[in-house]
């Protein structure tokens, strides 16, 4: 089983007028590689990626593999509940020379079998090229609709040249326990205080929001499976709030750097309290950044 290592969940920058900040962001993929990270995700959950059009990716892609990073070190999120709109986004990564895509389920139907998301995902598989691969995202709490172990081996089995990896998200560790268990295809664990516990029983590594911050950390888990209990609690920390706004107060804070903090409606920034707080239970570690 291949490792996939430790792919940093970008944060996506804006400017003052709402656009994405292409500048911004092609800096610092950059700088998350040279920090040692195996690969970046755009237009994840961290990234914003359900609030951005579908026209204006290509900006994004554009920062990203016009020269910062490889294509084959980008992971691109896609984010659609029409099989015809997902289609279409892989392609647009896809005319750019990536070849990974972060998929995870449509979303607009919370009360669906397995046979259906199966059906739905092999369409998506069907409509786009061979060499396009894919990470299936399971994030029930987002999304509202779970993949359950049985439909992971079951799409791996279909299309073996197609699944890359799992991203397990749920931050349930029975879910994380019973895909490595299973051995059908590559985990990835999202929730940071669970991938030491991951790494040890073989998962191939992690798309992770906390690496815009800490990649060597991150990598440095992955590598020994030792606990990171200081950056576990600053995850607890960030998931009592909204996380990419938290996520954001916190870049910001350790780049100098207050634009940083913009983000898409619906989200709002942290209000003063908030951000204060976080920033307060967080200053020990960031001090290190």
């Amino acid at each position: 089983m291949t490792d996939f290592g430790i792919s940093v969940a970008l944060l996506t920058p804006f400017d003052a007028g709402g656009r994405i900040d292409a500048q911004r962001l092609s800096a610092h993929a950059r700088d998350l590689i040279a920090r040692g990270a195996a690969s970046v995700t755009l237009f994840g959950t961290t990234g914003e990626g359900a609030s951005i059009g579908t026209q204006e990716r290509k900006t994004g892609i554009e920062a990203l593999t016009s020269g910062a990073v490889p294509p084959e070190r980008v992971v691109l999120g896609i984010c659609a509940s029409a099989v015809a709109d997902a289609a279409s986004q892989v392609l647009q990564g896809f005319a750019y020379g990536i070849r990974e895509f972060l998929l995870p389920p449509p979303f607009y139907y919370s009360s669906v079998s397995d046979d259906g998301l199966f059906a739905w995902h092999a369409e998506v598989i069907r409509q786009t090229p061979a060499e396009a691969k894919f990470i299936l995202y399971n994030i029930p709490q987002v999304t509202g609709v779970a993949i359950s172990a049985d439909l992971v081996s079951r799409l791996g089995a279909a299309f073996p040249n197609r699944i890359r990896a799992i991203k397990e998200s749920s931050g349930v560790w029975a879910n994380a326990s019973a895909l490595l268990k299973a051995g059908k295809v590559p985990v990835l664990v999202g929730d940071e205080r669970l991938l030491h516990r991951a790494v040890r029983v073989g998962c191939a590594g992690s798309i992770t929001g906390m690496a815009n911050l800490f990649p060597e950390r991150l990598c440095r888990i992955f590598a020994t499976a030792e606990v990171d209990s200081a950056l576990s609690d600053m995850v607890d920390k960030i998931v009592a709030g909204p996380v990419t706004p938290g996520l954001k107060v916190l870049i910001a804070h350790a780049e100098n750097d207050p634009d940083w903090e913009r983000v898409r409606p619906p989200f709002t920034p942290l209000d003063s309290t908030a951000r204060s707080t976080l920033l307060r239970a967080c200053e020990a570690e960031l001090a290190g950044v």
